[in-house]
């Protein structure tokens, strides 16, 4: 549940690539504990706002502040933001030639300058949480797709965070994968996590997020609490955009 304490504020962000402009004037306020989800057609620039917000893009015009703070351009107050801000992408992005434990304990150790044993302990209680404790000892290529995705949940939050980004966490994962990391994501946002998810489960959406955004050409065209903007959706982009994935 949100606090209504903001923690990620967009402000008039503009971003081109080339002569595309895939962000417009996005305005956007995500509470401390708020579970955004932010949906819409390919190409309507959601990926391209999750990844500006942890600075994996730039953008030209507006601001964008992480608890009160600006983005850093570079450096090291940029590495201290990125440690604050979680990312989980569509590839789990895990060291191969680390264990699943070393994984998790790295950026702890590196960033943090936790002392290993501490680190470690913590690291298990994620792994645990995430339930793939059992395989600390492996390599992510032993490791189904589904649980490398839980590993780099728990990775990111060994770094705790202060916000979490989800970019279509799933979309790289079979189907019977897909619920595994979907469920650990549920938990997640009902332990009070803030967490800005892009996806296309609209059950999760429907089940886990306090509010959904719905972006359609590089703009917010709407906003609202879930069961709002599934059952009744104002806007003729999003009525068409819905029409087109629950029906199938």
């Amino acid at each position: 549940m949100s606090s209504g304490t903001p923690l990620v504020v967009l402000d008039h962000v503009n971003k081109h690539f080339g002569d595309l402009h895939v962000l417009k004037d996005i305005d956007l306020t995500v509470d401390s504990g708020e579970v955004l989800v932010v949906i819409g057609p390919s190409g309507s620039g959601k990926s391209t706002l999750c990844r500006t917000i942890n600075r994996l893009e730039t953008f030209e015009s507006g601001s964008i502040t992480i608890d009160g703070r600006p983005l850093p351009e570079e450096g090291k107050e940029l590495a201290r933001l990125r440690a604050d801000v979680g990312m989980v992408f569509q590839s789990f992005n895990l060291f191969a030639h680390k264990t699943i434990l070393e994984n998790v304990t790295l950026g702890p150790i590196k960033v943090r300058g936790q002392k290993k044993e501490a680190a470690e302990k913590r690291a298990l209680e994620l792994l645990e949480r995430v339930g793939v404790a059992h395989q600390r000892d492996k390599y992510p290529a032993q490791l189904s797709g589904g649980q490398q995705q839980r590993v780099a949940i728990a990775r990111s939050l060994a770094m705790d965070p202060k916000v979490m980004l989800f970019d279509e966490p799933t979309s790289a994962l079979d189907p019977e994968m897909i619920t595994e990391v979907l469920d650990v994501m549920t938990d997640l946002a009902k332990s009070g996590m803030t967490m800005i998810v892009v996806t296309h489960e609209m059950g999760f959406a429907r089940k886990a997020a306090d509010r959904v955004v719905f972006m359609s050409d590089g703009q917010i065209v709407e906003q609202a609490e879930p069961e709002k903007f599934f059952t009744d959706p104002q806007s003729s982009r999003a009525k068409d955009f819905l029409g087109k994935i629950l029906t199938h």
